[in-house]
């Protein structure tokens, strides 16, 4: 998980330049998904390479601006970042009970219809 020095760091980072004003919800989401655009866009055209290890840096950098926005948003909505994952966590769970999704990648619905039948 992300430590709260790491947190501040970003934080920090923020106030020192007044970025705060800047920074509302949705502006912080659109971010996110732009970020994370910019990550998948590493994988793009990449074939059979699945994992593009040899793009290992530029994957560190674009998963660091995903993360740091993801961390900002969460600040700016008063939420905490342990606290929603491990709900989220607990749902997933509920959605995908080991024993029907154990190695399988369908979507909870039809595990649920293959349960059912």
């Amino acid at each position: 998980m992300i430590s709260e020095e790491t947190i501040e760091l970003v934080r920090k980072f923020r106030d020192d330049r007044d970025w705060a004003q800047f920074h509302n919800p949705k502006d912080l989401a659109i971010s996110v998904s732009l970020e994370a655009s910019e990550l998948l866009e590493i994988f793009q055209w990449s074939g059979g390479e699945l994992e593009c290890t040899d793009k290992i840096e530029r994957i560190r950098e674009e998963l660091a601006d995903v993360l740091c926005y993801c961390v900002l948003l969460a600040d700016r909505c008063g939420l905490d970042m342990d606290e929603i994952i491990r709900e989220k966590m607990k749902k997933n769970g509920e959605k995908y009970p080991v024993e029907s999704a154990f190695g399988s990648s369908e979507k909870y619905t039809e595990l649920k219809n293959k349960s059912n039948k």
